[in-house]
């Protein structure tokens, strides 16, 4: 048993391994341009045994995917938090500020979303739009519970919510390229985005569902 416990472990290790490889990787170049022979080498494997954790470089993509979408809707959810279209700056301030933080302490995982958002790799673009496509159900479900949207159909809730994380996906696309980087910078585009939602927001007052 302890023996198989003990195989486990490493099984999961290397597995961590092949993940971490590859995220690093990822940090200066896109998924589509690695090849499996240097994730396995990185990981301290050689090529074959990489099949007995991901079955394709694909598959691994994917988990890649999941993993770090993880990080960004942790942030997300934790910034949609007490939205209300009446509190609309300060529900922005907050939601902005929530993102940023995580985007400092989680750069890596923000960087491959938003490159391989758009990327070469077609299964691992899907599972990134599948992924914000269900961020935004979610979210489109803590709307429809604001008073002021309980008339909304389902479909205007949806395009909301749809534009809220564009609107979020692109501050965090801003953040991580070199041209912004710095305060100055920074601020110009939280106060940018923060007008955005303010504006989202206050015209999802006046919105007239079908």
């Amino acid at each position: 048993m302890a023996d198989s416990e003990s195989r486990a472990e490493k099984k999961e290790r290397t597995r961590q391994a092949l993940l971490d490889t590859t995220m690093a990787l990822v940090d200066e170049r896109s998924f589509g341009g690695l090849s499996l022979r240097e994730v396995a080498r990185g990981a301290g494997i050689v090529p074959t045994a990489f099949y007995r954790h991901f079955a394709s470089m694909e598959d691994l993509g994917v988990t890649l995917v999941e993993d770090s979408m993880r990080v960004l809707r942790r942030a997300l959810r934790e910034g949609r938090r007490d939205l209300a279209a009446r509190q609309a700056m300060p529900t922005a301030k907050n939601s902005l500020a929530i993102l940023l933080e995580h985007v400092r302490n989680n750069e890596s995982q923000f960087r491959f979303l938003i490159r391989e958002r758009h990327g070469g790799v077609v299964e691992v673009r899907r599972a990134i739009d599948m992924e914000l496509r269900l961020f935004a159900k979610e979210l489109a479900i803590d709307l429809s519970r604001l008073p002021s949207l309980a008339a909304w159909s389902p479909e205007d809730l949806e395009l909301a919510a749809e534009l809220i994380v564009t609107i979020m996906m692109t501050a965090v696309a801003d953040l991580l390229d070199g041209d912004y980087r710095g305060a100055a910078a920074e601020r110009e585009i939280v106060i940018r985005t923060e007008r955005q939602l303010v504006m989202v927001f206050l015209g999802m007052t006046q919105w007239r569902s079908s």
